[in-house]
């Protein structure tokens, strides 16, 4: 048996598989190739398996009807967002949190499910998510001014871009900079890397993260957050990693593949 086939060997047998969407599930609208396969096989082999993303623009609902319409039945209850970490943290860290929010759907409807009321008014935490309308000029100084009043910056992903349907596009990482910037305080990101997002996920199957494997095509998200929550990676070379740029960093995925299909026996 060759080492490849070990480690792939090794991955199939883990219980729990946490995967990323952009770049490994879809480009904008189109479903990669081997999709299909791979999470019928995660079906019918019984595994653990939540869609863990960083976008914190949708719903789990929304997310849901996303994959239903390129042919992939799905429930709500199998992805976990940015968004919904970002609201479980507010909660863990103060009683009755409010907030003041740059976002989107999947954002607000987190937020008021887990109880954090929104408000302008001395908010508690300013939470930037990416938007595709909320974000401008206006809104960007109305966030300055709260987080130098004494609002805490809270940002739902670190991503500077992701991968669209023609190519990359700004995410969160690049929208908050200018209020970074400005007011000289650093965001708290949320999702992955940040170990926390994968955690709760984790603690909600029951599983260790020896039993588990993060599957992702972000060296610095996925890959950087699977490794500092003690799991399996698995590199995709389907999204925004190539092959001849991980040279770059400091530490490796377990395994490079071309994408999610390479995983199905």
């Amino acid at each position: 048996m060759t080492p490849e086939k070990r480690k792939l060997d090794s991955v199939r047998a883990r219980r729990a598989f946490f995967i990323d969407m952009d770049g490994v599930i879809y480009h904008g609208r189109f479903l990669l190739p081997g999709v299909k396969e791979f999470i019928t096989w995660l079906r019918r082999s019984g595994k653990l398996y939540r869609f863990v993303t960083n976008n914190s623009l949708f719903t789990p609902e929304e997310l849901s009807e996303r994959l239903n319409r390129m042919g992939i039945a799905t429930e709500p209850r199998e992805f976990y967002t940015s968004a919904m970490a970002a609201a479980e943290f507010c909660i863990s860290q103060r009683e009755s949190p409010s907030a003041w929010v740059i976002g989107a759907n999947g954002l607000y409807e987190a937020l008021e499910k887990a109880g954090v009321r929104i408000t302008d008014d001395h908010p508690d935490y300013v939470i930037v998510g990416e938007s595709l309308s909320e974000y401008s000029f206006e809104s960007v100084g109305r966030a300055l001014t709260l987080v130098l009043g004494g609002s805490r910056l809270i940002a739902t992903n670190a991503d500077i871009t992701g991968p669209g349907s023609y190519g990359l596009i700004p995410a969160t990482g690049a929208m908050v900079s200018p209020i970074e910037i400005a007011s000289g305080q650093k965001a708290y990101f949320v999702g992955k890397p940040n170990p926390l997002m994968l955690r709760r996920v984790m603690d909600g199957f029951g599983v260790h993260a020896s039993q588990s494997a993060m599957i992702g095509d972000s060296m610095g998200t996925d890959i950087r957050g699977g490794l500092e929550t003690g799991m399996c990676t698995v590199l995709v070379l389907s999204g925004l990693t190539k092959r001849e740029s991980l040279a770059a960093y400091a530490y490796r995925p377990d395994i490079v593949i071309d994408g999610v299909g390479d995983l199905v026996p």
